[in-house]
């Protein structure tokens, strides 16, 4: 399998046969550019900026979750690393709905 059939099968989904040319695969990639580009130029990403702790946290959670990640890999075995691995996503999930349930709307 080559780098572009992972490129597509990341796109898509799914992997795609020897039909589907370069040019398909590039053309996702040309899509984000524009919509990148127009949103932009609108002011859409105002509102990052006005949110960077917020964005700084997130980043520094995903870089140090993916750093610690790949440092278990070689550390604990797969087959405890594995099952397990869906729970800290789990948590946060429940976290997440709890404070939701007990969220009072402003006003009301």
């Amino acid at each position: 399998m080559t780098i572009l059939s992972h490129y597509r099968e990341l796109l898509w989904g799914r992997s795609h046969g020897p039909e589907w040319g370069a040019s398909y695969g590039a053309s996702p990639t040309r899509r984000l550019l524009v919509a990148f580009t127009r949103y932009s130029r609108d002011g859409s990403f105002a509102v990052l900026g006005a949110n960077l702790r917020f964005i700084a946290v997130m980043l520094a959670g995903s870089v140090t979750g993916a750093l610690l990640g790949g440092l278990l890999l070689g550390a604990i075995p797969d087959l405890i690393l594995f099952p397990a691995s869906p729970f800290p996503r789990l948590a946060i999930l429940l976290i997440s709905a709890i404070k939701l349930a007990r969220h009072t709307p402003a006003g009301g």
